[in-house]
This record gives structure tokens, sequence and C-alpha cells, in this order.
């Protein structure tokens, strides 16, 4: 999936607050899922507007920036 069908923020949207594209879930409700321990089975589960997709692309997304941010560093 392309950045701009995964994640996007909009002032007029909780506030700018980035949320997973055509939904009002900010994708660190994602993030806070997998740090108490569910799955994210549960995640879709409780937010069945975020399609799997999107859930494994914004953790990709994620996955690319930190290992990018962490060879910039050096």
């Amino acid at each position: 999936m392309r950045p701009d069908e995964v994640v996007h923020s909009h002032p007029e949207i909780l506030g700018g607050t980035p949320v997973f594209v055509g939904t009002r879930v900010p994708v660190r409700t994602l993030i806070d899922h997998l740090e108490a321990g569910d799955t994210i089975e549960v995640f879709l589960h409780s937010f069945p507007s975020v399609s799997r997709e999107q859930a494994v692309a914004a953790l990709e997304m994620a996955s690319e920036f930190l290992a990018e941010s962490a060879h910039s560093r050096r």
C-alpha cells in the first residue's frame, strides 16, 4: 500500500492526530494495543474500520522509519 492509503493527518480530524485513512482511528491506538500485549487480531476486531493491510503497512512504515533513523545517526 502507498503511504497515502494508510495514514493521514488533517487539522479537522482529531486535531491533526495521525489516523488510518478513511477512519477516525489514531495510529497510536494500534501501538497502544500491541504494547498492552494484544494481537493485531484483537485490534482489528475492536476497530473494524481499519483493514489488516492498513495496520500491517503502518507497522512496516514505522519499522522502516526507525531503521532509517538509526542508520542516519551513525
